[in-house]
């Protein structure tokens, strides 16, 4: 009666490329970009490897991080020359720091289906990432062809509910569970 399919990979491509990079004042492109590729090279999420290719075609070198750990369905954490240097979604992030000041920016490209990721460290945020995976060709074909079946499509996946809202009304979906 139900099928639960997971988005990334399943629905969408699972290869997720960098759309936005919104530094935070007084922080570069650069700096930021750094300090995620640091922390994103110890990771084996998709969406890591989306930041990694981006580094590397700005041709940036990850620094060495320790006390490396990956929360899933939150973020990275890590320590950069000693500092504590954070990673991943806003839940996770406001935990460390708050985010107002690229919270609104954050929201709309969540809206547009794109992942925001927030970086920080030494207690602020150094700005967002966005990741977009597009969703598959033939998803959407492959929902409707279920949903005449008379079954119901459920997509989950650990992306935040705007993201996720917009990528399952993209393909079709009839209910999205998130987070």
């Amino acid at each position: 009666q139900i099928v639960a399919l997971d988005k990334t990979g399943t629905i969408t491509s699972g290869e997720p490329k960098v759309t936005d990079i919104l530094p935070a004042d007084g922080v570069t492109e650069t700096e930021l970009l750094t300090l995620a590729a640091a922390l994103e090279c110890k990771s084996e999420h998709p969406l890591a490897r989306a930041v990694l290719a981006y580094a590397g075609a700005q041709q940036l070198n990850a620094p060495e991080v320790t006390d490396f750990a990956a929360l899933p369905g939150n973020g990275l954490s890590a320590k950069l020359d000693g500092k504590e240097i954070f990673g991943g979604n806003a839940a996770f992030n406001g935990t460390k720091v708050t985010v107002p000041e690229l919270a609104q920016a954050a929201a709309e490209l969540s809206a547009q289906g794109k992942t925001p990721l927030f970086f920080g460290g030494a207690g602020r945020l150094l700005g967002v990432i966005a990741v977009a995976d597009t969703i598959k060709e033939d998803s959407p074909r492959a929902i409707r062809e279920l949903q005449a079946m008379g079954i119901k499509v459920v997509m989950l996946t650990g992306d935040n509910q705007r993201t996720a809202d917009a990528i399952g009304k993209q393909a079709g979906v009839d209910a999205v569970i998130a987070g």
